[in-house]
């Protein structure tokens, strides 16, 4: 997939191209269902499968107290997107001035001189240029003139639901530790990524060391909790337990703290990226009297743990 971050970087022979537009937070399910119509009308009219998206939510710089919290990180998005099958992926930057152009601007900028449109999706409330003052009915009206059709993606409903796969059901899920059916309606499991950093090595002590994750994590973070889980490291994939949270058995271990135990393997993890794919939430946060009634229970969340990966 060809990926640009600008519309200048973007070859002059580029296309004709079908275009889906969106935020495309998290990729899930009702994404990807949009992505595989996109790549049949591509393939049917030989145009190249494009996706627009943004940096960042349009609300991060029009009101960030309304902002939600990212599913995925920009450097995720875009791997996600590139899984789809697209030919090519533009992310813009979703500053002032992008925020300030008018709809007309938009179409002839992005659609007509730099992708040459000839097909583009949108959702029925798609709104674009300053204010939101762009409707799907003027989109229509500027793809009559500059020869491009607007097609309306249709709400996609979750798998085994009547709700409609979103983002913000995503997140709903993932607050509340319900990691099984975040995965449906992601269509892959929930999947944080960070680098494995120096702890005080109380886990070491009780008979599993863990791999502590910088604070610097890419992807939402579930709840707090332990969960069956996998690592992936240097492309290999390891069954792992996984702690979420403050660990109130000690002081001062940071709020929203990720360590992966991982299972029949002893190996440095230190300074090297790693992702962390929850499967299934095992049991809330709690404190214990001491060190060896947590060791008991970390035998217990092992055993459990190993019983859900197992083939």
């Amino acid at each position: 997939m060809e990926f640009y971050e600008d519309l200048g970087s973007i070859p002059d022979d580029f296309g004709p191209s079908a275009v889906a537009i969106g935020k495309f937070d998290g990729v899930h399910s009702g994404h990807r269902t949009v992505l595989e119509n996109l790549l049949k009308v591509a393939a049917e009219e030989n145009l190249t499968a494009t996706a627009v998206t943004f940096d960042r939510h349009p609300l991060a710089l029009l009101r960030p107290e309304l902002c939600p919290e990212p599913l995925l990180s920009n450097p995720q998005k875009v791997e996600r997107l590139a899984e789809t099958g697209l030919a090519a992926t533009i992310m813009l930057t979703f500053d002032k001035a992008f925020s300030e152009q008018s709809p007309e601007d938009f179409v002839t900028r992005i659609l007509v001189d730099a992708l040459h449109a000839r097909v583009v999706f949108v959702g029925s409330d798609f709104r674009f240029g300053a204010k939101g003052a762009g409707t799907v009915e003027l989109l229509e009206q500027l793809g009559a003139q500059n020869g491009f059709e607007v097609r309306l993606i249709d709400d996609v409903v979750a798998a085994g639901s009547e709700r409609r796969a979103s983002s913000t059901w995503v997140r709903e899920l993932l607050a509340a530790g319900d990691v099984d059916k975040a995965a449906e309606v992601l269509g892959k499991l929930p999947t944080i990524r960070s680098t494995v950093v120096h702890g005080l090595q109380r886990g070491r002590e009780l008979g599993y060391p863990t791999a502590n994750l910088s604070p610097a994590i890419e992807g939402y973070i579930p709840a707090d909790g332990v969960y069956a889980a996998w690592l992936t490291v240097d492309g290999e994939r390891y069954g792992a337990a996984v702690s979420i949270g403050n660990n109130p058995t000690f002081e001062g271990v940071p709020d929203k703290q990720v360590e992966a135990h991982v299972l029949d393997q002893s190996f440095d993890l230190y300074d090297k990226t790693v992702e962390v794919s929850f499967v299934r939430f095992i049991r809330g946060m709690q404190k214990f009297s001491g060190m060896d009634e947590l060791a008991t229970q970390m035998a217990r969340d092992e055993q459990g743990i190993r019983a859900i990966l197992s083939p």
